[in-house]
Protein backbone atom coordinates (compact mmCIF):
# COMPACT_ATOMS: atom_id res chain seq x y z
CA UNK A 1 0.00 0.00 0.00
CA UNK A 2 1.46 3.42 -0.85
CA UNK A 3 2.91 5.34 2.08
CA UNK A 4 0.61 8.19 3.08
CA UNK A 5 1.57 11.73 4.02
CA UNK A 6 -0.17 12.50 7.30
CA UNK A 7 1.51 15.77 8.19
CA UNK A 8 3.52 14.22 11.01
CA UNK A 9 6.46 11.89 11.50
CA UNK A 10 8.86 10.60 14.17
CA UNK A 11 12.59 10.91 14.70
CA UNK A 12 13.93 8.04 16.85
CA UNK A 13 17.23 9.05 18.48
CA UNK A 14 20.02 6.76 19.68
CA UNK A 15 22.89 8.21 21.74
CA UNK A 16 26.16 6.49 22.74
CA UNK A 17 25.93 3.70 25.30
CA UNK A 18 26.06 4.90 28.90
CA UNK A 19 24.70 8.39 28.15
CA UNK A 20 22.88 9.56 31.32
CA UNK A 21 19.25 10.60 31.09
CA UNK A 22 20.04 14.26 31.85
CA UNK A 23 22.42 14.45 28.89
CA UNK A 24 19.89 12.64 26.66
CA UNK A 25 17.29 15.27 27.59
CA UNK A 26 19.69 18.07 26.62
CA UNK A 27 20.47 16.50 23.23
CA UNK A 28 16.78 15.85 22.48
CA UNK A 29 15.88 19.43 23.49
CA UNK A 30 18.67 20.76 21.23
CA UNK A 31 17.39 18.68 18.29
CA UNK A 32 13.85 19.89 18.98
CA UNK A 33 14.98 23.53 18.86
CA UNK A 34 16.74 22.85 15.53
CA UNK A 35 13.60 21.20 14.17
CA UNK A 36 11.40 24.08 15.32
CA UNK A 37 13.39 26.49 13.11
CA UNK A 38 12.77 24.46 9.93
CA UNK A 39 10.17 26.10 7.64
CA UNK A 40 6.92 24.13 7.58
CA UNK A 41 7.20 22.65 11.10
CA UNK A 42 4.22 23.49 13.29
CA UNK A 43 5.06 21.78 16.61
CA UNK A 44 7.61 19.39 18.10
CA UNK A 45 6.98 16.99 20.99
CA UNK A 46 9.93 15.33 22.73
CA UNK A 47 10.55 12.27 24.87
CA UNK A 48 13.84 11.19 26.47
CA UNK A 49 14.62 7.73 27.82
CA UNK A 50 12.22 5.93 25.50
CA UNK A 51 11.47 5.38 21.84
CA UNK A 52 8.00 3.95 21.45
CA UNK A 53 7.66 4.03 17.69
CA UNK A 54 9.23 2.29 14.70
CA UNK A 55 12.78 1.07 14.95
CA UNK A 56 12.68 0.20 18.64
CA UNK A 57 10.54 -1.99 20.86
CA UNK A 58 7.47 -0.16 22.12
CA UNK A 59 8.26 -1.11 25.72
CA UNK A 60 11.96 -0.27 25.59
CA UNK A 61 13.16 2.22 28.21
CA UNK A 62 16.83 3.19 28.01
CA UNK A 63 18.57 6.34 29.13
CA UNK A 64 20.34 6.79 25.78
CA UNK A 65 17.13 6.82 23.71
CA UNK A 66 14.94 9.73 22.68
CA UNK A 67 12.24 10.69 20.25
CA UNK A 68 10.88 13.72 18.43
CA UNK A 69 7.26 13.81 17.25
CA UNK A 70 7.07 16.48 14.56
CA UNK A 71 3.82 17.93 13.20
CA UNK A 72 3.75 20.03 10.05
CA UNK A 73 1.74 23.12 9.20
CA UNK A 74 0.36 21.49 6.00
CA UNK A 75 -1.06 18.01 6.48
CA UNK A 76 -1.50 16.86 2.88
CA UNK A 77 1.58 18.28 1.16
CA UNK A 78 3.90 15.31 0.54
CA UNK A 79 6.58 17.37 -1.18
CA UNK A 80 6.71 19.83 1.75
CA UNK A 81 6.97 16.88 4.16
CA UNK A 82 9.89 15.43 2.19
CA UNK A 83 11.64 18.83 2.15
CA UNK A 84 11.31 19.06 5.94
CA UNK A 85 12.75 15.54 6.34
CA UNK A 86 15.73 16.34 4.08
CA UNK A 87 16.30 19.62 5.92
CA UNK A 88 16.30 17.81 9.28
CA UNK A 89 18.74 15.19 7.97
CA UNK A 90 21.16 17.99 6.99
CA UNK A 91 20.88 19.63 10.41
CA UNK A 92 21.11 16.44 12.47
CA UNK A 93 24.02 14.93 10.51
CA UNK A 94 26.41 17.47 12.05
CA UNK A 95 25.55 16.44 15.65
CA UNK A 96 28.39 14.30 17.10
CA UNK A 97 27.56 10.85 18.45
CA UNK A 98 23.86 11.05 17.53
CA UNK A 99 22.20 8.35 15.45
CA UNK A 100 18.61 8.88 14.32
CA UNK A 101 15.89 7.33 12.20
CA UNK A 102 12.99 9.18 10.57
CA UNK A 103 9.74 7.26 10.12
CA UNK A 104 6.12 7.96 9.29
CA UNK A 105 3.15 6.53 11.24
CA UNK A 106 1.95 3.40 9.45
CA UNK A 107 -1.75 2.74 8.81
CA UNK A 108 -1.95 -0.58 6.97
CA UNK A 109 1.28 -2.23 8.08
CA UNK A 110 3.37 -2.58 11.21
CA UNK A 111 6.48 -3.12 9.11
CA UNK A 112 9.04 -0.65 7.81
CA UNK A 113 9.45 -0.66 3.99
CA UNK A 114 12.72 -2.58 4.20
CA UNK A 115 13.31 -5.27 6.85
CA UNK A 116 16.05 -7.85 6.49
CA UNK A 117 15.97 -10.73 8.98
CA UNK A 118 19.26 -12.30 10.08
CA UNK A 119 18.53 -15.57 11.91
CA UNK A 120 20.96 -17.52 14.07
CA UNK A 121 21.68 -18.53 17.66
CA UNK A 122 25.10 -17.01 18.45
CA UNK A 123 24.50 -13.43 19.59
CA UNK A 124 28.02 -12.19 18.78
CA UNK A 125 27.86 -13.62 15.25
CA UNK A 126 24.31 -12.27 14.88
CA UNK A 127 25.52 -8.78 15.77
CA UNK A 128 28.53 -8.98 13.44
CA UNK A 129 26.43 -10.16 10.49
CA UNK A 130 23.68 -7.57 10.98
CA UNK A 131 26.17 -4.69 11.26
CA UNK A 132 28.03 -5.91 8.15
CA UNK A 133 24.76 -6.20 6.26
CA UNK A 134 23.67 -2.70 7.37
CA UNK A 135 26.99 -1.28 6.17
CA UNK A 136 26.61 -2.92 2.74
CA UNK A 137 22.96 -1.91 2.38
CA UNK A 138 23.82 1.75 3.04
CA UNK A 139 25.61 1.75 -0.33
CA UNK A 140 22.38 0.99 -2.22
CA UNK A 141 20.83 4.15 -3.74
CA UNK A 142 17.31 5.00 -2.60
CA UNK A 143 17.69 3.88 1.02
CA UNK A 144 17.62 6.16 4.06
CA UNK A 145 17.91 5.66 7.84
CA UNK A 146 19.50 2.20 7.68
CA UNK A 147 19.64 0.70 11.18
CA UNK A 148 20.48 -2.67 12.72
CA UNK A 149 18.52 -3.75 15.80
CA UNK A 150 21.74 -5.01 17.43
CA UNK A 151 23.27 -1.52 17.51
CA UNK A 152 23.62 0.13 20.90
CA UNK A 153 23.85 -2.66 23.48
CA UNK A 154 23.65 -1.91 27.20
CA UNK A 155 26.78 -1.62 29.37
CA UNK A 156 26.78 -4.27 32.09
CA UNK A 157 28.93 -5.95 34.72
CA UNK A 158 29.38 -9.62 33.91
CA UNK A 159 30.22 -12.17 36.61
CA UNK A 160 31.72 -15.37 35.17
CA UNK A 161 32.01 -18.10 37.80
CA UNK A 162 34.92 -20.52 38.04
CA UNK A 163 33.05 -23.74 38.68
CA UNK A 164 36.09 -25.63 39.97
CA UNK A 165 36.84 -23.00 42.62
CA UNK A 166 33.18 -22.86 43.64
CA UNK A 167 33.19 -26.64 44.12
CA UNK A 168 36.46 -26.51 46.12
CA UNK A 169 34.87 -23.98 48.48
CA UNK A 170 31.96 -26.34 49.06
CA UNK A 171 29.48 -23.85 47.59
CA UNK A 172 27.14 -23.74 44.59
CA UNK A 173 26.58 -21.04 41.94
CA UNK A 174 22.87 -20.57 42.68
CA UNK A 175 23.53 -19.73 46.32
CA UNK A 176 26.34 -17.31 45.46
CA UNK A 177 24.15 -15.68 42.81
CA UNK A 178 21.35 -15.11 45.32
CA UNK A 179 23.77 -13.62 47.86
CA UNK A 180 25.21 -11.19 45.27
CA UNK A 181 21.75 -10.21 44.07
CA UNK A 182 20.47 -9.59 47.61
CA UNK A 183 23.50 -7.47 48.50
CA UNK A 184 23.37 -5.37 45.33
CA UNK A 185 19.66 -5.20 44.53
CA UNK A 186 18.36 -5.92 48.01
CA UNK A 187 15.69 -8.17 49.43
CA UNK A 188 12.32 -7.14 50.84
CA UNK A 189 12.47 -8.57 54.34
CA UNK A 190 9.30 -7.07 55.80
CA UNK A 191 6.76 -4.27 55.42
CA UNK A 192 6.13 -1.12 57.39
CA UNK A 193 2.46 -0.31 58.01
CA UNK A 194 1.88 3.43 57.73
CA UNK A 195 -1.83 4.25 58.08
CA UNK A 196 -3.47 2.76 54.96
CA UNK A 197 -0.18 2.11 53.13
CA UNK A 198 2.35 -0.70 53.29
CA UNK A 199 5.96 0.29 52.63
CA UNK A 200 8.53 -2.36 51.64
CA UNK A 201 11.67 -2.53 53.78
CA UNK A 202 14.55 -3.55 51.50
CA UNK A 203 17.79 -4.79 53.06
CA UNK A 204 21.02 -4.59 51.05
CA UNK A 205 24.69 -3.66 51.35
CA UNK A 206 25.66 -0.05 51.97
CA UNK A 207 26.15 2.08 48.87
CA UNK A 208 29.87 2.52 49.52
CA UNK A 209 30.20 -1.31 49.54
CA UNK A 210 28.58 -1.74 46.09
CA UNK A 211 29.46 1.49 44.29
CA UNK A 212 31.87 0.15 41.61
CA UNK A 213 33.34 -3.01 40.16
CA UNK A 214 36.15 -3.10 42.74
CA UNK A 215 33.60 -3.07 45.55
CA UNK A 216 31.76 -5.98 43.89
CA UNK A 217 34.97 -8.02 43.85
CA UNK A 218 35.26 -7.60 47.65
CA UNK A 219 31.68 -8.71 48.42
CA UNK A 220 31.61 -11.69 50.81
CA UNK A 221 29.75 -14.57 49.22
CA UNK A 222 29.64 -17.04 52.13
CA UNK A 223 26.92 -16.62 54.70
CA UNK A 224 28.59 -19.06 57.12
CA UNK A 225 32.19 -19.68 58.18
CA UNK A 226 34.73 -17.68 60.17
CA UNK A 227 36.65 -16.41 57.11
CA UNK A 228 34.90 -14.19 54.53
CA UNK A 229 35.31 -15.36 50.94
CA UNK A 230 35.31 -12.47 48.42
CA UNK A 231 33.51 -12.79 45.09
CA UNK A 232 36.80 -12.32 43.20
CA UNK A 233 38.11 -15.64 44.55
CA UNK A 234 35.37 -17.67 42.82
CA UNK A 235 34.52 -15.52 39.76
CA UNK A 236 35.95 -13.15 37.17
CA UNK A 237 34.22 -9.74 37.11
CA UNK A 238 34.46 -7.54 34.05
CA UNK A 239 32.75 -4.63 32.31
CA UNK A 240 31.18 -5.58 28.98
CA UNK A 241 28.40 -4.63 26.59
CA UNK A 242 25.37 -6.86 26.47
CA UNK A 243 22.83 -7.08 23.63
CA UNK A 244 20.30 -4.26 23.42
CA UNK A 245 17.58 -6.87 22.92
CA UNK A 246 17.15 -10.54 22.05
CA UNK A 247 14.39 -10.58 19.45
CA UNK A 248 12.74 -13.80 18.34
CA UNK A 249 10.60 -14.62 15.30
CA UNK A 250 9.17 -18.16 15.04
CA UNK A 251 11.17 -19.04 18.19
CA UNK A 252 14.48 -18.17 16.47
CA UNK A 253 16.89 -15.41 17.46
CA UNK A 254 16.69 -12.64 14.90
CA UNK A 255 18.47 -9.36 14.20
CA UNK A 256 16.63 -6.87 11.98
CA UNK A 257 18.19 -4.42 9.55
CA UNK A 258 15.57 -1.77 8.71
CA UNK A 259 15.52 1.14 6.25
CA UNK A 260 13.23 3.69 4.61
CA UNK A 261 12.78 4.29 0.89
CA UNK A 262 13.33 7.50 -1.02
CA UNK A 263 12.87 7.90 -4.76
CA UNK A 264 12.76 4.16 -5.60
CA UNK A 265 10.18 1.40 -5.57
CA UNK A 266 10.18 -1.48 -3.12
CA UNK A 267 10.62 -4.20 -5.75
CA UNK A 268 13.83 -2.91 -7.39
CA UNK A 269 15.44 -2.06 -4.04
CA UNK A 270 14.61 -5.57 -2.76
CA UNK A 271 16.38 -7.06 -5.78
CA UNK A 272 19.52 -5.02 -4.96
CA UNK A 273 19.36 -6.12 -1.33
CA UNK A 274 18.97 -9.75 -2.38
CA UNK A 275 22.18 -9.47 -4.43
CA UNK A 276 23.98 -8.16 -1.32
CA UNK A 277 22.59 -11.07 0.74
CA UNK A 278 23.71 -13.60 -1.88
CA UNK A 279 27.27 -12.20 -1.71
CA UNK A 280 27.51 -12.69 2.08
CA UNK A 281 29.45 -15.62 3.52
CA UNK A 282 27.13 -17.03 6.17
CA UNK A 283 28.26 -19.26 9.05
CA UNK A 284 26.51 -22.63 9.46
CA UNK A 285 22.95 -22.45 10.85
CA UNK A 286 22.59 -18.76 9.90
CA UNK A 287 19.99 -17.53 7.41
CA UNK A 288 19.22 -14.10 5.93
CA UNK A 289 16.00 -13.19 4.17
CA UNK A 290 14.00 -10.08 3.29
CA UNK A 291 10.86 -9.53 5.37
CA UNK A 292 8.80 -6.45 6.20
CA UNK A 293 6.62 -4.91 3.52
CA UNK A 294 8.42 -6.90 0.79
CA UNK A 295 6.99 -10.16 2.16
CA UNK A 296 3.59 -8.51 2.61
CA UNK A 297 3.79 -7.31 -1.01
CA UNK A 298 4.49 -10.82 -2.34
CA UNK A 299 1.58 -12.28 -0.34
CA UNK A 300 -0.89 -9.56 -1.34
CA UNK A 301 0.17 -9.65 -5.02
CA UNK A 302 -0.40 -13.41 -5.15
CA UNK A 303 -3.91 -13.03 -3.74
CA UNK A 304 -4.67 -10.12 -6.09
CA UNK A 305 -3.56 -12.16 -9.12
CA UNK A 306 -6.11 -14.80 -8.13
CA UNK A 307 -8.78 -12.08 -7.75
CA UNK A 308 -8.01 -10.66 -11.22
CA UNK A 309 -8.17 -14.12 -12.82
CA UNK A 310 -11.47 -14.82 -11.04
CA UNK A 311 -12.90 -11.47 -12.17
CA UNK A 312 -12.02 -12.20 -15.82
CA UNK A 313 -13.53 -15.71 -15.56
CA UNK A 314 -16.79 -14.40 -14.08
CA UNK A 315 -17.07 -11.69 -16.77
CA UNK A 316 -16.59 -14.35 -19.47
CA UNK A 317 -19.16 -16.64 -17.78
CA UNK A 318 -21.84 -13.94 -17.72
CA UNK A 319 -21.24 -12.96 -21.36
CA UNK A 320 -21.26 -16.60 -22.52
CA UNK A 321 -24.65 -17.14 -20.92
CA UNK A 322 -26.10 -13.93 -22.40
CA UNK A 323 -24.71 -14.29 -25.93
CA UNK A 324 -25.32 -18.08 -25.93
CA UNK A 325 -21.93 -18.43 -27.57
CA UNK A 326 -18.39 -19.25 -26.53
CA UNK A 327 -16.66 -17.44 -29.41
CA UNK A 328 -18.21 -13.97 -29.14
CA UNK A 329 -17.42 -13.49 -25.41
CA UNK A 330 -13.88 -14.60 -26.25
CA UNK A 331 -13.68 -11.81 -28.86
CA UNK A 332 -14.90 -9.29 -26.26
CA UNK A 333 -12.23 -10.50 -23.84
CA UNK A 334 -9.59 -9.21 -26.28
CA UNK A 335 -10.26 -5.74 -24.87
CA UNK A 336 -8.72 -6.71 -21.50
CA UNK A 337 -5.12 -7.12 -22.82
CA UNK A 338 -5.53 -3.81 -24.66
CA UNK A 339 -6.65 -2.15 -21.44
CA UNK A 340 -3.67 -3.71 -19.63
CA UNK A 341 -1.32 -2.13 -22.21
CA UNK A 342 -2.91 1.27 -21.58
CA UNK A 343 -2.71 0.89 -17.81
CA UNK A 344 1.00 -0.06 -17.95
CA UNK A 345 1.84 2.85 -20.29
CA UNK A 346 0.00 5.30 -18.02
CA UNK A 347 1.79 3.98 -14.93
CA UNK A 348 5.13 4.37 -16.72
CA UNK A 349 4.38 7.94 -17.85
CA UNK A 350 3.15 9.04 -14.40
CA UNK A 351 5.96 7.09 -12.63
CA UNK A 352 3.40 5.34 -10.41
CA UNK A 353 4.72 2.14 -8.78
CA UNK A 354 2.57 -0.99 -8.89
CA UNK A 355 0.79 -1.53 -5.58
CA UNK A 356 -2.27 -3.32 -4.23
CA UNK A 357 -4.33 -0.22 -5.10
CA UNK A 358 -3.21 -0.49 -8.75
CA UNK A 359 -4.23 -4.16 -8.82
CA UNK A 360 -7.66 -3.23 -7.42
CA UNK A 361 -7.93 -0.79 -10.34
CA UNK A 362 -7.12 -3.66 -12.75
CA UNK A 363 -9.94 -5.75 -11.24
CA UNK A 364 -12.34 -2.84 -11.80
CA UNK A 365 -10.98 -2.39 -15.33
CA UNK A 366 -11.74 -6.02 -16.21
CA UNK A 367 -15.43 -5.32 -15.63
CA UNK A 368 -15.57 -1.81 -17.13
CA UNK A 369 -13.55 -2.06 -20.34
CA UNK A 370 -15.59 -4.92 -21.83
CA UNK A 371 -18.76 -2.78 -21.90
CA UNK A 372 -17.83 -1.01 -25.15
CA UNK A 373 -17.13 -4.26 -26.98
CA UNK A 374 -20.41 -5.73 -25.65
CA UNK A 375 -22.36 -2.76 -26.99
CA UNK A 376 -20.63 -3.01 -30.39
CA UNK A 377 -20.94 -6.77 -30.91
CA UNK A 378 -24.50 -6.90 -29.61
CA UNK A 379 -25.56 -4.33 -32.23
CA UNK A 380 -23.67 -6.20 -34.97
CA UNK A 381 -25.68 -9.31 -34.08
CA UNK A 382 -28.96 -7.34 -34.17
CA UNK A 383 -28.17 -5.96 -37.63
CA UNK A 384 -27.27 -9.42 -38.96
CA UNK A 385 -30.57 -10.78 -37.66
CA UNK A 386 -32.29 -8.05 -39.67
CA UNK A 387 -30.64 -9.47 -42.80
CA UNK A 388 -27.46 -7.45 -43.29
CA UNK A 389 -24.34 -9.25 -44.44
CA UNK A 390 -21.53 -9.54 -41.92
CA UNK A 391 -19.18 -6.79 -43.11
CA UNK A 392 -21.97 -4.33 -43.77
CA UNK A 393 -23.33 -5.01 -40.27
CA UNK A 394 -19.86 -4.41 -38.77
CA UNK A 395 -19.45 -1.13 -40.68
CA UNK A 396 -22.90 0.18 -39.75
CA UNK A 397 -22.60 -0.87 -36.08
CA UNK A 398 -19.28 0.94 -35.82
CA UNK A 399 -20.84 4.14 -37.15
CA UNK A 400 -23.96 3.96 -34.96
CA UNK A 401 -22.23 2.88 -31.72
CA UNK A 402 -19.19 5.17 -31.99
CA UNK A 403 -20.89 8.08 -30.25
CA UNK A 404 -22.35 6.18 -27.24
CA UNK A 405 -19.03 4.31 -26.78
CA UNK A 406 -17.06 7.58 -26.69
CA UNK A 407 -19.64 9.17 -24.39
CA UNK A 408 -19.53 6.36 -21.81
CA UNK A 409 -15.72 6.35 -21.89
CA UNK A 410 -15.47 10.13 -21.49
CA UNK A 411 -17.96 10.26 -18.62
CA UNK A 412 -16.06 7.54 -16.75
CA UNK A 413 -12.68 9.18 -17.41
CA UNK A 414 -13.88 12.65 -16.41
CA UNK A 415 -15.53 11.24 -13.31
CA UNK A 416 -12.21 9.68 -12.24
CA UNK A 417 -10.11 12.73 -13.17
CA UNK A 418 -10.39 14.55 -9.78
CA UNK A 419 -9.29 11.35 -8.07
CA UNK A 420 -6.35 10.96 -10.48
CA UNK A 421 -5.17 14.54 -9.91
CA UNK A 422 -4.72 13.67 -6.22
CA UNK A 423 -6.49 16.47 -4.40
CA UNK A 424 -7.08 16.30 -0.64
CA UNK A 425 -5.79 14.09 2.15
CA UNK A 426 -5.24 10.40 1.49
CA UNK A 427 -4.72 11.02 -2.25
CA UNK A 428 -1.82 8.51 -2.22
CA UNK A 429 -4.40 5.72 -1.87
CA UNK A 430 -6.90 6.96 -4.47
CA UNK A 431 -4.65 8.28 -7.24
CA UNK A 432 -3.00 4.99 -8.42
CA UNK A 433 -6.39 3.30 -8.83
CA UNK A 434 -7.82 6.20 -10.86
CA UNK A 435 -4.70 6.45 -13.06
CA UNK A 436 -4.88 2.72 -13.80
CA UNK A 437 -8.56 2.79 -14.78
CA UNK A 438 -8.26 5.97 -16.88
CA UNK A 439 -5.22 4.77 -18.86
CA UNK A 440 -6.65 1.31 -19.43
CA UNK A 441 -10.07 2.62 -20.44
CA UNK A 442 -8.76 5.18 -22.97
CA UNK A 443 -6.37 2.81 -24.76
CA UNK A 444 -8.79 -0.12 -24.47
CA UNK A 445 -11.60 1.91 -26.06
CA UNK A 446 -9.48 3.19 -28.96
CA UNK A 447 -8.18 -0.29 -29.76
CA UNK A 448 -11.67 -1.77 -29.30
CA UNK A 449 -13.02 0.36 -32.15
CA UNK A 450 -10.35 -0.99 -34.51
CA UNK A 451 -9.38 -4.48 -33.36
CA UNK A 452 -12.68 -5.96 -32.13
CA UNK A 453 -14.50 -5.55 -35.52
CA UNK A 454 -11.49 -7.12 -37.26
CA UNK A 455 -11.38 -10.09 -34.88
CA UNK A 456 -15.16 -10.51 -35.21
CA UNK A 457 -14.86 -10.62 -39.01
CA UNK A 458 -12.14 -13.29 -38.83
CA UNK A 459 -13.58 -15.54 -36.10
CA UNK A 460 -17.35 -15.44 -36.65
CA UNK A 461 -18.04 -17.53 -39.77
CA UNK A 462 -21.80 -18.07 -39.68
Amino acid sequence: IPEMSQGEFFVDILLPIGTPLEESEEVVANMASLAQKVPGVNSVYTAAGTAAQMGFSATELRENLGQLHIRLAKRNDREAEQRVMDNLRDKFSSLPGVEYKISRPTLFSFKTPIEVEVRGYNLQELERLSLTLAQEIRKIPGLRDVKASTEGGNPEVQIVFNRRRVAQMGMDIATIGNIVRNKVLGEVSTELNRQDRKVDIRVRAREEDRNNVEDLRKLAVNSTGSVAIPLSSVADIKLARGPSEIRRIDQERVALVTANLKGRDLGSVSEDIQRVIDSLELPPDFRVRIGGQQREMVTSFDSMKLAIALAIFLVYLVMASQFESLVQPFIIMFTIPFALIGAILTLLVTRTPISVVVLIGLIMLAGIVVNNAIVLIDYINQLRKRGLVKREAIKQAGQVRLRPILMTTLTTVLGLLPMAIGLGEGAELRTPMAITVIGGLIVGTLLTLVVIPTVYDVMVRK
